[in-house]
C-alpha cells in the first residue's frame, strides 16, 4: 500500500522540520513548503492526500491558498494550522472548505489523531470507482463521486463538511441518527472539538437545502435524540 502523501505548508522552519520528522516517523510521505507561493506550486504539480496549511504565510496567505485549492479540488483533506484562535479565523477557514482546524501551540498526538481522522473520512475516489449513481430523497439528489447536490434540479453549493454530513443523512434516510453517530461518522472518532458542531452544521444545511425552496423540509429534529432526513407526509 502506498504511503499517504502529506504536504506541510509552514513558514516557521523549526515547526515545519518537526512536523516533517514526526510525520515521516509515522509512516507518511512528507514534503514541505515554506511560503504560500511555493505551496501553491507544489499543489499544482502533485496530488496530495492531506495538506497541513498555516494561515499566516508570506507570498500567499493560507486562506487564499485554501481558496485556490478548493476552486479545483474538493477532495484533498486540509487541516489549518494557526497561532490565531478567533472565531472569525475558524469560520473563514471552514467556510472555504478546510476539513479541520488546529491552533498553535498544539500537542503532536492531537494533530496526528486529527490527521488520521481526516485521511479516513476524506478519501479521494479512485478513477475506477467513478459512476453516476445518485442518492435521492424526494426532490433532493446527491452524487458522492462528482460531489454534486441538486434540489428541484437547482445546484446547491456545500462545503466539504456540509456535503459529508448530508451524504450520511441521505444514505440513512428515514433513520433517526443520534448526534454522537453523526459526530463519529462525519467528524471521526478522534474528533476533539465541541459536540455542538453537529447542531451548527445541521442549521447550515437547512439554510441551503430546505429554506430556499419553500416546500416541506427534509431535515427533521427528533427532540432528545437527534435528526432524520425524510420526506414530510
Amino acid at each position: 500500500m502506498d504511503k499517504p502523501k502529506i504536504l506541510v505548508v509552514e513558514d516557521e522552519e523549526k515547526i515545519a522540520r518537526v512536523l516533517e520528522l514526526e510525520l515521516t516517523y509515522e509512516g507518511y510521505e512528507v514534503q514541505k513548503a515554506l511560503d504560500g507561493l511555493e505551496g501553491f506550486q507544489m499543489v499544482q504539480k502533485e496530488s496530495w492526500d492531506l495538506i497541513l496549511l498555516d494561515v499566516m504565510l508570506p507570498g500567499i496567505s493560507g486562506i487564499e491558498l485554501l481558496r485556490r485549492i478548493r476552486a479545483n479540488d474538493p477532495h484533498t483533506a486540509v487541516i489549518m494550522l494557526t497561532a490565531k484562535d478567533s472565531v472569525e479565523d475558524k469560520v473563514s477557514g471552514l467556510d472555504l472548505g478546510a476539513n479541520d482546524y488546529v491552533t498553535k501551540p498544539f500537542q503532536i498526538e492531537e494533530l496526528l489523531a486529527r490527521i488520521r481522522a481526516s485521511l479516513r473520512f476524506h478519501k479521494k475516489p479512485a478513477v475506477e470507482e467513478v459512476h453516476q449513481d445518485w442518492l435521492v430523497v424526494g426532490d433532493l439528489k446527491l452524487n458522492e463521486v462528482t460531489r454534486e447536490v441538486l434540489r428541484e434540479e437547482t445546484s446547491i453549493e456545500l462545503t466539504p463538511r456540509e456535503f459529508d454530513l448530508l451524504a450520511f443523512l441521505m444514505s440513512h434516510s428515514r433513520q433517526v441518527l443520534k448526534r454522537e453517530q453523526l459526530l463519529n461518522h462525519v467528524w471521526g472518532y478522534d474528533y476533539y472539538g465541541d459536540t455542538n458542531v453537529v447542531d451548527v452544521y445541521i442549521r447550515y444545511l437547512r439554510n441551503k437545502i430546505d429554506k430556499p425552496f419553500g416546500g416541506s423540509p427534509l431535515i427533521h429534529t427528533v427532540r432528545g435524540v437527534g435528526y432524520v432526513l425524510k420526506e414530510s407526509k
